[in-house]
C-alpha cells in the first residue's frame, strides 16, 4: 500500500530535498507540498495525505500553529522537521506536546555525509507513523474556537487495573528503569507527574533523543513533576524520588557506589545502534545491581531494550510493558513481549497506577 505524504516547508529546497529522500523508496508517495501552515490546511483537504511532515519556523503560519489546528480539524500522523538548536529543542517538545507523533533532525545541508542515514531514518519513520495506532481510530474532532486556540486534550488516565498475577506487588523494587522512543516524550510526560514525590526509588530513564534536547526535557518535566527530575550527570550519587533522563549521544549505566549507586556515562559500547541505549542500561543493572528492579518499556520503533529486559527478568525483575493500543509505534514493547520476559503488558493511562500500587504510594 502506498502511503501519501505532504511535504510543509517554507525553502523550496527542503521541500525538494525531502521529496526527493521520500520517494526513491516504492512505498512512498509525496501527493503535495506546502510553503506555510495556511497553505498546508488547504493542501490537507484537498489530498487528505496519510501523514504531514511539518517545519516548525514558517513565515504567515507558523508549524506549531499549524500543528494545533491539524490535530483539532484533520487529525493525522504529523512528523516534525526540526532544528537541533536550543530554541528548536523548545519548539519541538511543544510539537509532541500538541500531538505530533516524533521528529527529524534538519541539518544544515542535506548534501551531508550523513544523507544516506537520514534517507534512513526518514522513510522508516514516516512509514511507522502512518500506521500508528494512535490515529488508527480516531475519529475526526468538532471544530470550535475552543480547539482552535488549544491543543486537543489527552484524556485522563485510567484507574489502575487489579495486579493480580501481572507485575508482582512483592518483593518492591529498589530501582525503576524506563525505556522509550517514539511516542515517549509524550508517554514520560503522561506518567511521571502522577508519581507521588514520595517515590521511594531512583528511576533512570533512556529516550532517544538528541543530546541537545534531553536537558529541555529533563527541565520541562521537572516542572511539571512532584518528583525531581534532571539530566544524568556522570558519577551523581542516585537518589531517591529523583528520575534521571540519559544524555544524548551517550551511554547512562549503573554504578555500585554510594548506598543507592551511581551515574555512569560513557561512549561504549561505540557499536550500539542508539546511544544512550536502553539496553545498555537495563545490561548493566542486570549484571551489577543486586537489589530487585522493576523495568518498563514504552512505546517505540525497533528492538531496543528487549534484551536487557530478557536479562533483568533471568535476574527476577518485575517487568511491563505498553500496550499496543496506546503505543504510536508498537516495536520496542513487541519485542520484549516475543522474548516473553513481560510480568504486564498495560495501556499508558494504566502504568501510573501500577507503579504507585507495586511502591505502596
Amino acid at each position: 500500500m502506498t502511503i501519501r505524504i505532504l511535504v510543509v516547508d517554507d525553502s523550496p529546497f527542503m521541500r525538494k530535498s525531502l521529496q526527493k529522500m521520500l520517494e526513491e523508496a516504492p512505498d512512498l508517495r509525496v501527493v503535495a507540498t506546502a510553503r506555510d501552515g495556511q497553505d498546508a490546511l488547504e493542501k490537507i483537504q484537498e489530498f487528505k495525505p496519510d501523514i504531514v511532515t511539518l517545519d516548525i519556523e514558517m513565515p504567515r503560519m507558523d508549524g506549531l500553529t499549524c500543528l494545533k489546528r491539524i490535530m483539532a480539524e484533520f487529525p493525522r500522523p504529523v512528523l516534525m522537521v526540526s532544528s537541533l538548536t536550543q530554541e528548536g529543542a523548545q519548539a519541538t517538545l511543544d510539537a509532541l506536546s500538541f500531538g505530533a507523533l516524533d521528529f527529524i533532525p534538519k541539518e544544515n545541508s542535506f548534501a551531508s555525509l550523513s544523507i544516506l542515514q537520514i534517507q534512513h531514518d526518514l522513510q522508516e519513520k514516516v512509514r511507522r507513523l502512518a500506521a500508528s495506532p494512535r490515529f488508527r481510530r480516531q475519529p475526526s474532532a468538532p471544530t470550535t474556537p475552543a480547539t482552535l486556540a488549544a491543543p486537543t486534550p489527552h484524556p485522563a488516565p485510567r484507574p489502575a487495573a487489579p495486579l493480580g498475577a501481572g507485575l508482582p506487588a512483592s518483593p518492591q523494587a529498589d530501582l525503576l528503569l524506563l525505556g522509550s522512543s517514539t511516542g515517549g516524550p509524550k508517554a514520560l510526560q503522561d506518567i511521571l507527574p502522577l508519581l507521588p514525590a514520595s517515590l521511594p526509588v531512583p528511576c533512570l530513564i533512556v529516550q532517544h533523543m538528541p543530546s541537545t534536547f534531553t536537558k529541555p526535557f529533563a527541565d520541562r518535566l521537572d516542572g511539571l513533576c512532584k518528583v525531581h527530575v534532571k539530566e544524568a550527570e556522570q558519577g551523581e550519587p542516585l537518589k531517591a524520588g529523583t528520575v534521571y533522563i540519559a544524555p544524548g549521544g551517550i551511554h547512562l549505566t549503573w554504578a555500585n557506589r554510594g548506598p543507592l549507586g551511581c551515574i555512569e556515562l560513557g561512549p561504549e559500547p561505540v557499536s550500539s545502534l542508539h546511544r544512550p541505549s536502553v539496553d545498555v542500561l537495563f545490561l548493566s543493572v542486570a549484571e551489577r545491581f543486586r537489589g530487585q528492579v522493576l523495568a518498563g518499556i514504552l512505546t517505540g520503533m525497533g528492538s531496543d531494550g528487549a534484551k536487557g529486559m530478557e536479562q533483568l527478568k533471568f535476574r527476577g525483575a518485575h517487568t511491563l510493558a505498553e500496550a499496543e493500543e496506546t503505543c504510536v509505534v508498537y516495536g520496542m514493547p513487541r519485542a520484549a513481549a516475543e522474548r516473553k520476559c513481560v510480568d504486564l503488558v498495560a495501556p499508558l493511562g494504566d502504568i501510573p497506577g501500577h507503579l504507585c500500587r507495586h511502591f505502596r504510594i
